[in-house]
């Protein structure tokens, strides 16, 4: 599969499996913020989960989907070397840390912190990085022995500018929509019972 078309498939499942989980989430007051699980071998969706923080803080989006993975079967469930970990939003360091822990050799995503903080009005991924671990942004090891990052944007600018044309304007779209999200979150997180609004 090219990089295009994987980069499509993975734009398919953040339109069309974690945005409306993630509108009904931001609906009761959860963040904004999803993830999913796809296999390797063809790109199926295993799972997709949004940030459920209102039950638990500590449920973020790609926390919950790894939360509602081990809820499977195991009989159901693929070895995470085998799979895909898509996050909407570069994973802050407690998932980080959390699919580090379940075995995942990669993870995409599309939003950044800094998109997190400036563009989303949720700062605390780059607070915490820089108030626990000293670091700033982009600071972290984006391919180590655990697994190797991917921002989607990046992979996109990489292309020949055709491809690069169609994919810009599906980001577009999925950002205009995640503004939305934003809007409502940012509307109503004061009525929530998260710690770190």
């Amino acid at each position: 599969m090219s990089n295009a078309a994987l980069i499509n498939r993975l734009f398919d499942v953040i339109e069309d499996d974690i945005v409306p989980k993630t509108a009904e989430g931001v609906a009761h007051g959860n963040k904004l913020f999803g993830a999913a699980i796809l296999r390797k071998s063809d790109q199926s969706l295993v799972l997709a989960e949004t940030n459920n923080e209102l039950e638990n803080p500590l449920w973020h989006g790609e926390v919950h989907c790894l939360k509602r993975f081990y809820e499977m079967p195991k009989a159901d469930r693929p070895d995470t070397k085998d799979c895909i970990f898509l996050s909407t939003h570069e994973p802050c360091s407690l998932c980080l840390s959390a699919i580090t822990w379940a075995g995942f050799d990669n993870f995409y995503y599309l939003f950044s912190h800094e998109d997190s903080r400036d563009s989303f009005a949720i700062p605390h991924d780059l607070k915490i990085l820089k108030e626990v671990f000293t670091l700033d942004p982009g600071g972290y090891n984006a391919e180590n022995a655990y697994w190797k990052s991917y921002s989607l944007r990046r992979l996109v600018r990489e292309l020949p500018q055709a491809e690069r044309e169609k994919l810009d304007a599906r980001i577009d779209r999925i950002a205009k929509r995640y503004d939305e999200l934003s809007g409502a979150y940012q509307s109503g997180k004061a009525d929530n019972d998260i710690p770190l609004n």
